[in-house]
């Protein structure tokens, strides 16, 4: 057992999938947890969203054949019922899907495009004090010229819920420079209980999305309304942008890859490796290869020559930089 592992509980892992990129995406999770937690305690939840009116589509899973290969990766596949969210804010998946897993049991979401290359029993989680994914950007919010700046808008928000700005703020970074302010990515995050968590975060999400305070007017909520709840919601429980030590999730132990081109642009050298010896066994290839982007990019090496394109230890600063890059070459899929 590796240190620290002793002081952390048994816990659950979840991933929403649904058709189209994000099944596949499922098979690559669970295929790369299986093979640095081959002995995981917990369980490891797909959660699936159901047809309904929030939805044009059918929305589930398509094909046995993946259903199959995920259930014998381990997944357990659990449906939920979207309520509030659906075809115009999918993301809210994230959100809902939380109401399926076992209550009162420790939980750790993650985005379904995030491969492991290391042990998440490594990981010293405190489910006590919830955190989420410090490798994020200043995406939101987009202060007007002569609008309220990231302060105003930022208090008008832990003003609605009656949380405590000041002691959200990191003093170490300026007045109106964005990381100042409690902000993620909603790629992982976790906490002690699902229900609690998500009862939180479905509330101030809706109340955003309905209500918001007037200094937020002339800001967008689409596709940033969940990491705009998120910060209250682990403010708002106790937790903050600190309690989890840097350097495991997002690190030695997952990758957040975004798109498969994304990863094998800037990602380690660890993780590209990862993909493809994931997929390489054939049960495995046989149902991913139908994705056209895990076929060209994984299987017949347009990833490889993504990844001549970048100098990975001397990579554009801003992402869009690297997906133009990427475009301009006829590289792009997803």
């Amino acid at each position: 057992m590796t240190a620290g592992a002793q002081e952390t509980q048994p816990f659950n892992v979840m991933i929403v999938a649904q058709a189209g990129r994000l099944q596949y995406e499922a098979v690559i999770f669970c295929a790369s947890f299986r093979r640095h937690n081959p002995d995981f305690a917990g369980r490891l939840f797909v959660a699936e969203p159901q047809p309904g009116p929030l939805w044009k589509n059918d929305p589930s899973i398509r094909g046995p054949e993946t259903r199959a290969l995920l259930e014998e990766l381990g997944a357990e596949i659990v449906p939920f019922e979207n309520q509030y969210f659906g075809h115009d804010y999918p993301y809210g998946n994230k959100i809902e899907a939380l109401f399926a897993l076992p209550e009162g049991e420790p939980f750790v979401f993650f985005d379904t495009d995030t491969l492991f290359t290391g042990p998440l029993e490594s990981v010293p989680f405190d489910f006590a004090r919830p955190s989420a994914s410090l490798r994020r950007e200043g995406t939101w919010p987009k202060p007007e010229l002569y609008g309220p700046g990231y302060t105003d808008m930022w208090k008008s928000l832990y003003d609605k819920f009656g949380l405590d700005f000041e002691s959200s703020l990191d003093l170490s970074q300026p007045d109106e420079y964005w990381k100042r302010y409690l902000y993620f990515n909603a790629g992982f995050f976790f906490y002690e209980c699902p229900r609690v968590f998500g009862q939180t975060f479905l509330e101030y999400a809706l109340a955003i999305r309905d209500d918001p305070p007037p200094e937020l007017v002339c800001q967008t909520f689409d596709p940033w309304l969940d990491q705009v709840a998120l910060p209250l919601v682990i403010h708002g429980l106790g937790g903050g942008r600190n309690t989890l030590p840097e350097g495991f999730l997002d690190g030695a132990v997952t990758c957040h890859y975004r798109v498969i081109p994304l990863l094998y642009a800037r990602e380690s050298e660890a993780a590209v490796d990862e993909i493809e010896e994931s997929l390489a066994p054939n049960r495995i290839k046989k149902v991913v290869k139908e994705y056209d982007p895990i076929k060209r990019m994984v299987f017949q090496g347009r990833g490889r020559k993504v990844r001549d394109l970048f100098d990975q230890d001397n990579l554009p600063r801003r992402e869009q930089a690297i997906r133009n890059k990427i475009k301009r070459e006829g590289f792009w899929m997803r």
